[in-house]
């Protein structure tokens, strides 16, 4: 049983499955620690899509809109309520009105899961997600927080 926890924890938080398109409809920050911002403007600069939306929410960004990068119009907001489902709400709102079809979601390996999960539940088109990178001090915590909210979004947030 303590093997195939920690296998499917390795699965889900430490090494899920990644992918980044040439070309998408948006590339989508989503709050939280790690390097997001400068993997999400280093991914605007590749220009992988033309917006970038950037959260400041909860333990975000929390400052300024970033400037203009390269030719990405920038969206910033403030998800309500502050947390991974408020940001994937938005988003798909945001979906829906500018008609987008594919998205690149910039988040943490041990967010990826969750942030598909309901990403996926507000967006019906494919959802990739570009990792930055924790602090390996972080790590056990964000773990730990991860299996509680994959958890909750599991049995509580079943719909969009």
């Amino acid at each position: 049983m303590v093997a195939a926890f920690c296998l499917v924890t390795a699965r889900l938080f430490i090494w899920p499955a990644e992918g980044v398109p040439a070309r998408a409809d948006a590339i989508v920050m989503l709050a939280g620690p790690g390097n997001r911002l400068g993997l999400a403007l280093q991914l605007a600069r590749q220009d992988r899509a033309p917006v970038l939306v950037v959260s400041r929410g909860n333990q975000g960004y929390g400052g300024p809109c970033p400037p203009k990068t390269s030719d990405a119009t920038v969206i910033c907001f403030d998800p309500d309520p502050a947390t991974t489902r408020g940001e994937a709400e938005f988003v798909g709102r945001l979906a829906a009105r500018y008609h987008w079809r594919s998205l690149v979601l910039v988040a943490t390996r041990a967010q990826d899961t969750r942030a598909r999960l309901l990403t996926g539940r507000c967006f019906p088109g494919p959802v990739y997600v570009a990792t930055a990178g924790l602090s390996l001090s972080s790590w056990p915590y964000q773990i730990t927080y991860a299996w509680g909210s994959l958890v909750k979004a599991l049995t509580l947030y079943r719909s969009c």
